[in-house]
């Protein structure tokens, strides 16, 4: 009997746990079985043709509600040519309500409910051998023109699964995909939205064959796993053995994990401020609602002061990248509310944002009292509301256009600087820049085409111009240090009319290849020439003083203390804390931390260029009708880390 184990994954970089896990479970017995992984951009005669030539008698299928639709589609095709092959459902999406799925599309023969391993395993032993389907435990399946459900299995005891990591076949591309990965299963939370609340409790592996497990995957080159606990941290002593196995082994991969913030505990947020290398971790917290009313009608218990709390001290030791999630439509979320909750939590400015939209998911308590709240939703998968007793479609359109300029102009990084600007200086809130800038790009049907970088640079140069903002002069610097940022190699065009004429280019370009060391020792060592120099080098003369803005806007809003700190006060030597012998802005200070590159700041007196007056980090000082102005230096592949490098050199 020859068993395939699919799924259409979202994309091609993801890999499915649940096909490894089954195969894992079920291959000592059956030695035919296979893995066969698509995408859900793969068209459905492609995958219906590559399933035909494995000559399967057994395929089974992992559902989501990112592929189910395309599932029923292959299903449906397979059928009519090779009506004799079996087919299975598992996953989440068909456990809740199997009937619903055989009656919909009749290609569908049996369907495994809950844990999957021991079920298909016992299924396929009845297929095999006396085919008593009413003794397998978590099935569905056909009698004939009758639909039964048997009743549920035991849930199982993890550490009786095999691995589902050891397979050389997946060896190859271990760094080229993300490996999922579970230490535990359910979740002790009863959100009413969400489908891990079903599960009463939490289940774990034993710890030290997830060490091994982890070890034998970094060791085999994976770069990213992910985690699929639902909440990583809800046992302190278990996730701190864990983030301690990880530093000290994680050999350059990179780590993400679901936390609940509001439970962490003050010792574990230290030993990661002091402990966790940077990038090797990534947290995403699920805030969803700040709205006390919303929470406690979908059960949802959360204290956002101490979720906060957390995020921002987090934040601060800047090792860990942090991805909050939000819910809109949620009851008694309505336009006005949810606009609290995106400034409530945007307040934290985390690396990342996601805007979600309720999904009426099947078997979750809210789509059980979905006429309550006077639901509609979109009848096939996402499931995604409509409307609701407090939120007209309209207003979901509305944020579906914040959602788009979300993604593209904050969770990108493609302009850090110039919408930090945007948001703590010239709108009224972060929710409304990105609504009003939405609202605008679909006016203009921007929706509709494709872009390049740099048309996202002119359009938000359009949308800001046509409203007449203050400080374009400030803003298009910005946006002009963002562009040359988002490059890694020198740009061969730019958005904007050139401001240096040749001369001007050329004087510059010879002070900085006579005194190199003026921007850094690395530089001077290298010992270029001006005609190497401006190979890797673009120059941009800003109106303003930059250091001062960048200083504006640097710091954790959030909380007006690191503010101040990270503002500094002046010295009488005219050089701020952080300013490093080598003559560069060292990492960690400010907007010198960027993200993107390292900003450096320098006085090349012979330019003549004066030095930076730092008693003051006021912005009225940057603006161009106070004076001065600044030579923006950036510098392409000239360390390790490939990224590039400015300098902010006052004129």
């Amino acid at each position: 009997m020859k068993i395939i184990l699919a799924t259409l994954n979202a994309k091609y970089i993801h890999t499915s746990l649940a096909i490894r896990l089954l195969k894992a479970y079920s291959e000592h017995e059956f030695k035919d079985i296979h893995l066969a992984e698509y995408t859900i951009k793969d068209p459905v005669m492609n995958i219906v043709s590559d399933l035909f030539q494995k000559k399967p008698d057994v395929i089974g299928f992992s559902c989501y509600i990112w592929n189910i639709e395309e599932t029923v589609k292959v299903i449906g095709i397979l059928k009519q040519v090779m009506p004799e092959v079996t087919v299975v459902l598992g996953g989440p999406e068909v456990s809740y309500e199997p009937l619903y799925w055989m009656q919909r599309e009749a290609g569908i023969d049996f369907v495994v409910n809950g844990d999957g391993e021991e079920t298909f395993h016992h299924l396929l032993q009845e297929l095999r051998d006396d085919r008593k389907f009413h003794f397998v435990y978590g099935a569905a399946y056909r009698k004939g023109e009758e639909l039964i459900v048997n009743p549920p299995r035991p849930k199982s005891d993890l550490n009786t699964l095999p691995s589902p990591h050891r397979f050389p076949d997946d060896l190859p591309d271990l760094g080229k995909r993300i490996v999922y990965f579970e230490t535990s299963r359910g979740c002790p939370f009863n959100c009413q939205f969400c489908l891990s609340s079903i599960e009463v409790g939490v289940r774990y592996y034993d710890i030290e064959r997830v060490k091994s497990d982890l070890l034998y995957l970094i060791e085999n080159g994976a770069k990213v796993i992910k985690f699929l606990d639902r909440t990583f941290n809800i046992n302190r002593n278990y996730a701190m053995e864990m983030f301690q196995f990880l530093i000290d082994n994680h050999q350059g991969c990179v780590f993400q994990f679901e936390i609940t913030a509001d439970i962490m505990r003050p010792e574990v947020l230290d030993f990661l401020a002091e402990n966790a290398p940077p990038g090797i971790f990534r947290f995403e917290i699920g805030v969803q609602s700040t709205n006390d009313e919303t929470n406690e009608l979908v059960k949802r218990r959360q204290n956002f002061t101490k979720l906060s709390r957390t995020v921002m001290k987090i934040k601060a030791s800047g090792n860990i990248d942090q991805h909050l999630d939000l819910i809109a439509g949620l009851p008694q979320e309505d336009y006005a509310t949810f606009r609290k909750t995106f400034n409530d939590v945007f307040a934290m400015e985390p690396e990342e944002l996601q805007l979600g939209f309720l999904k009426m998911l099947r078997g979750t308590g809210l789509r059980a009292q979905a006429a309550k709240y006077n639901y509609t939703y979109m009848e096939h998968a996402p499931y995604e509301i409509l409307s609701s007793h407090v939120m007209p479609f309209s207003d979901i359109i509305r944020l579906k256009r914040l959602e788009d300029v979300l993604e593209k102009y904050w969770n990108s990084h493609r302009l850090d600087h110039s919408v930090k600007y945007l948001i703590r200086h010239v709108f009224k809130s972060p929710f409304d820049f990105f609504q009003e800038f939405g609202d605008y790009w679909e006016a203009r049907g921007w929706q509709k085409i494709g872009h390049q970088l740099e048309d996202l640079f002119t359009r938000l140069h359009a949308f800001l111009t046509d409203r007449r903002t203050d400080s374009m002069p400030i803003i298009t610097g910005l946006m002009k240090l963002d562009y040359f940022l988002g490059h890694k190699y020198k740009p061969r065009k730019i958005w904007w009319d050139i401001t240096l004429d040749k001369s001007e280019w050329s004087h510059y370009m010879q002070k900085i290849a006579g005194h190199p060391e003026r921007l850094s020792a690395r530089l001077a060592d290298a010992g270029f020439s001006e005609r190497e120099l401006q190979k890797f080098t673009v120059l941009e003369v800003l109106p303003f003083r930059l250091e001062a803005v960048l200083d504006s806007i640097s710091g954790l809003r959030f909380d007006p203390e690191a503010v101040a700190v990270a503002e500094g006060a002046g010295h009488a030597d005219g050089m701020p804390d952080n300013f490093s012998p080598a003559g560069g802005m060292e990492a960690g200070a400010g907007a010198a931390a960027a993200k993107m590159g390292a900003a450096n700041t320098a006085a090349l007196a012979e330019m003549p260029l004066a030095a930076a007056d730092k008693s003051s980090t006021a912005l009225a000082e940057a603006l161009p009708d106070a004076g001065g102005s600044t030579l923006l230096v950036v510098m392409y592949q000239q360390d390790e880390s490939q990224r590039a490098q400015y300098y902010a050199l006052p004129l």
